[in-house]
């Protein structure tokens, strides 16, 4: 409809500008987070950790922004489903995938997650949250803790951390008193329920709820609470009875814990386009599942109805599950039971239907299912990713603590927000964070050292060599190349995708369009650098793609002159009215 192609022709324009923009343009356009409406007469407010990004920008030089106008004008549209969000947050609720699969603005989003473009700047009393390139020689080392990256492997620790105490409590298993290892146990899940609540808060439900791994740790804390509950009702009312369905509910955590645990394969890009297709499948197969518990409650109702002298309830109930699942012959054996006259033809019917018709109908859907989502694979690999960074980058608390230490303010600091003041109460939880993560932020910066030294010296990495021997250093850089094998996660997409981006241009001020999204950086954040591929004739340039990549920029013009021709016709309709 007329919607749909004002949205794609919205999601272009906003492509063709992020790739005409220096890198510092680019970081405030799409990091810049909309100003909360003010109500009427309210006082301006010091800056605390919640300022918005970039309130008051201005230019380097320290003159005001020429562009102000135009963002007042926009600020003053804003309503309040947008208000405190990014641009980069808006565009994944409004689902726009081309534009957050577009390389410049995955330049961002992987400047974000390894750590080249950073939010704070230094953990003091009067910090704020501004989007920024990382610079070592200004940072506070313990902002590096709020890198998605490093947040993701710690993440990981964690889980194999929970899920050998879970193992450990099974295996000892002692029904009549909570052990040691239990206990350690309910305190893990204390504190990751403790985390999960803290970051729908932060990045609100809808954008929560975005992630499917979200969804999997929501299911386990309710199974943790759940089992918590039978094992201090056991204990108190010395029931083996309760104890034993208390395990026998944490045994459950073991469907979640265990695909939890290897969530870090998501970052790869095989692994990451199977978890979107086997999300939209499910949908797809809950919708149809509404057809089948249609045609299931008619037949069992008939079907009860005609054998109600001769089978009971449950035993109608449970034989046409068996013949719905392939077992047709259960219904043939008790067809003439059921009833001798109307058995036979009713039991053929509901055979055909659903062994037939319904079973391959939704095989067919699933199918077609699948394959429109291996169709845009990059774009939903991009999408699930950068759901993932943004929902780890977008807290506007200054101080965040890692689970299980996350319990330490819970117990020692909440308290006393009724006695102490809070700009003292926030400089406590800022030493107690740097007391208690000081292991962490020292493993984050002897990694970074030995990373730097691998750049700097053979250009041989640890896990592997770095094949972009023309890098630069630079702290403006937004891609660091190369990491653990997993966390280089552009590797396959690069070769395949890399000819159709050479034309994606630009000033993004980030290397060249051709490079994968993480590519290393060929020039400043503020400044153009043009090489000599840059100033060769754009005809030999083409004659240098492949047949599968002039196919690729051939449909992504017809695309441009299919939504060009609409647009232009539904200017024709308004001037003629």
């Amino acid at each position: 409809g007329v919607s749909s192609t004002r949205a794609s022709a919205c999601e272009l324009v906003a492509c063709d500008l992020t790739s005409s923009l220096s890198a510092v343009e680019a970081l405030q356009y799409l990091c810049h987070e909309l100003p909360v409406a003010e109500t009427e007469g309210a006082e301006p407010t010091e800056s605390t950790e919640s300022t918005f990004l970039l309130s008051g920008r201005t230019g380097g030089t320290g003159s005001s922004d020429p562009e102000s106008g135009r963002k007042k004008q926009f600020e003053g549209t804003n309503n309040g489903s947008t208000s405190g969000m990014t641009t980069l947050e808006i565009a994944i609720l409004a689902d726009c995938k081309k534009f957050i699969s577009h390389r410049p603005v995955q330049r961002i989003i992987n400047g974000i997650w390894d750590g080249s473009i950073s939010f704070w700047k230094s953990l003091d009393v009067d910090g704020s949250k501004s989007p920024h390139f990382f610079n070592p020689r200004k940072s506070d080392p313990f902002c590096r803790l709020r890198v998605p990256k490093y947040q993701k492997v710690f993440e990981a620790i964690f889980f194999a951390t929970l899920l050998g105490l879970y193992y450990f409590v099974l295996v000892e298993r002692n029904p009549y008193h909570i052990m040691p290892s239990e206990i350690a146990l309910i305190v893990f899940f204390a504190a990751f329920a403790v985390h999960e609540f803290s970051s729908i808060k932060d990045s609100g439900v809808t954008f929560y709820a975005a992630d499917f791994w979200s969804w999997l740790d929501m299911f386990i804390i309710v199974i943790a609470l759940v089992f918590m509950g039978f094992r201090i009702a056991g204990v108190v009312k010395d029931s083996d009875a309760i104890t034993d369905t208390a395990f026998d509910v944490l045994s459950l955590e073991a469907l979640l814990l265990v695909p939890r645990m290897f969530s870090l394969f998501s970052l790869d890009p095989y692994f990451g386009v199977l978890i979107p297709c086997l999300k939209q499948m499910t949908k797809e197969f809950l919708k149809f599942s509404v057809l089948i518990l249609i045609l299931y409650l008619g037949f069992l109702t008939t079907f009860s109805l005609l054998a109600r002298d001769r089978m009971s309830f449950n035993d109608v109930w449970w034989m046409l599950i068996n013949v719905f699942f392939g077992s047709s012959s259960v219904g043939f054996n008790a067809m003439r039971e059921i009833s001798p006259i109307l058995g036979p033809p009713l039991m053929m019917i509901f055979v055909i239907m659903t062994n037939i018709l319904l079973v391959t109908s939704l095989i067919s859907l699933l199918s077609n299912s699948l394959t429109n989502m291996m169709a845009n694979a990059r774009e939903e690999y991009f999408f699930m990713f950068s759901t993932m960074v943004l929902e780890a980058s977008t807290s506007n608390r200054l101080v965040v603590f890692y689970p299980p230490l996350n319990l330490l303010p819970l117990i020692l600091l909440r308290p006393l927000r009724l006695w102490v003041p809070a700009q003292k109460l926030r400089k406590w939880r800022i030493a107690l964070l740097k007391f208690s993560h000081c292991l962490f932020a020292a493993a984050i910066l002897v990694f970074e050292k030995v990373m730097k030294r691998g750049e700097n010296g053979t250009r041989y990495k640890v896990w592997g060599p770095n094949n972009n021997s023309d890098k630069k250093s630079s702290h403006h850089g937004l891609g660091i190349g190369g990491g653990i094998g997993i966390l280089n996660r552009n590797s396959i997409w690069n070769g395949r995708l890399a000819g159709a981006g050479r034309f994606a241009g630009g000033r993004l001020g980030l290397g060249h369009g051709g490079w994968q999204a993480g590519g290393p950086p060929g020039s400043s954040s503020s400044s153009v650098r043009i090489d000599e591929r840059e100033r060769e004739d754009p005809d030999s340039r083409l004659s240098r793609l492949t047949a599968e990549d002039r196919e690729e920029l051939r449909r992504i013009r017809a695309s441009i002159e299919e939504l060009s021709s609409k647009m232009d016709a539904i200017i024709s309709q308004n001037g003629a009215v």
